[in-house]
């Protein structure tokens, strides 16, 4: 069975940075063709971050580009995401998120709280 544990969250001000990171169990990351970083904030819907895949490969949001780093390491099976220059409105639960056979897999989320 695979499963995902983020961590990493917590309180940040604006300006600073925060790692997160996904573990991955149950399958090894090099199977997986792509995985992604999704958010919500509150009274909001949920929103994609970053999508990195087998060959690394990475996309982002507009929001988010240019500031955040998305990645894969094989060695550890996880999914990190490096977020710098962090602002109020990337306050959000982040969630990483693999396809599954009966729809996609996520994890429990991690809080992500930016102060002014």
């Amino acid at each position: 069975q695979v499963r995902l544990v983020e961590s990493g969250g917590g309180l940040a001000q604006t300006g600073e940075s925060l790692r997160l990171s996904c573990v991955v169990s149950g399958i090894t990351i090099r199977s997986i063709a792509s995985m992604a970083w999704f958010r919500r904030a509150p009274g909001k819907e949920r929103e994609w971050v970053a999508t990195c895949t087998r060959s690394n490969t990475a996309t982002y949001a507009d929001s988010v580009k240019g500031r955040f780093t998305i990645t894969r390491d094989n060695g550890k099976n996880t999914l990190d995401l490096q977020m710098s220059s962090l602002k109020p409105e990337d306050t959000a639960m982040y969630y990483c998120s693999a396809p599954g056979d009966a729809g996609p897999i996520w994890g429990q989320g991690t809080q992500v709280t930016v102060s002014s």
